[in-house]
């Protein structure tokens, strides 16, 4: 690390605090899920309803009763299903709520890619464990957007990281006290974003959940089942702009408010434009993305990691 750079110091929260970072992450997906079910509900022509649309189908699922088809694996569906709600938890740990943090570990980032990484089983495993061609489809679609995607998205990581020097989240935010790294990285900005819808299966990247599969992945899943997965792709929506925050838009910093407030509210502003996006931009179809990524935004990635560091070494 640069002896002009010092290490930000973070104070690591007792594990008791996990419990009311989950409420936040579940706050937060909520206003997501609610937020869009407004707009599809406005873009129906009915009016200002649809805010409580994600209660109401909570409370549904929940009196649902799960089903299966014959010779399901259950265990591997519901491994995958319930795996994307705990995974988000698990990328929270490491984003710093102003100066609190769960974890602050000196791999923050790689964590988080770690973690983005796993989707990739879970989403497969609830379509292979449905034992349905439907489900299957919807997994091998993901894979396909996820060998798009992923490779850009961790050069995206690196441009940050090369920039505060170190792996730490909390040093990334630390680094920003003069100039948002999102302003002279805004390759990596978007690419990350694109990252985070592609793990939340969201968005241009919703064809493995694709009505014309009969919603892929989610098709053969019911009840409590289905609620788990849904609200994971919420949970990693939000994770996603959560750690956006710190990486890219200066952490807490901001005047007047609370560093812990500046962190949501930058949170709740890149969620609400993720959640809107959904509906300016088409699904991507997996074989046009593959080579969209890997011919445009993986050498835009390295690119942007190329002048950071030309950067960083020019100022010594």
């Amino acid at each position: 690390m640069p002896e002009s750079m010092p290490e930000t110091v973070l104070t690591t929260v007792p594990a008791g605090w996990a419990v009311l970072a989950g409420i936040v992450l579940c706050a937060l997906a909520f206003f997501a899920a609610a937020l869009d079910s407004a707009l599809s509900a406005r873009a129906e022509g009915a009016g200002r309803g649809g805010w409580l649309a994600p209660a109401w189908s909570t409370v549904r699922l929940l009196r649902q009763r799960r089903r299966t088809v014959v010779t399901a694996d259950t265990l591997l569906l519901r491994v995958g299903a319930a795996g994307m709600l705990v995974g988000s938890f698990l990328m929270v740990a490491v984003i710093p709520l102003g100066r609190w943090t769960l974890a602050d570990l000196d791999v923050g980032v790689v964590w988080f890619n770690t973690v983005d990484v796993m989707v990739w089983a879970l989403v497969w495993l609830a379509g292979w464990g449905a034992n349905s061609v439907h489900g299957l489809v919807g997994g091998y679609r993901f894979l396909a957007h996820g060998l798009a995607y992923e490779l850009p998205l961790m050069f995206a990581l690196v441009a940050p990281a090369i920039a505060a020097g170190s792996l730490r989240v909390g040093d990334a935010a630390g680094a920003q006290d003069r100039l948002w790294f999102v302003v002279w990285m805004p390759a990596a900005f978007v690419i990350f974003l694109i990252g985070v819808t592609g793990f939340s299966v969201w968005g241009p990247f919703a064809a493995a959940v694709g009505a014309d599969v009969a919603g892929g992945v989610l098709a053969e899943l019911s009840g409590v089942d289905r609620l788990v997965l849904q609200a994971g792709r919420y949970a990693f929506l939000a994770a996603g702009a959560a750690f956006s925050v710190p990486l890219f838009l200066g952490g807490g910093a901001g005047p007047f408010l609370p560093e812990w407030a500046w962190v949501v509210v930058k949170t709740v502003v890149v969620l609400a434009v993720l959640v809107w996006l959904r509906r300016k931009l088409p699904v991507f179809r997996p074989d046009r993305f593959l080579e969209f990524g890997w011919v445009v935004l993986l050498p835009a990635a390295v690119a942007q990691d190329l002048v950071v560091s030309l950067v960083v070494v020019w100022k010594g």
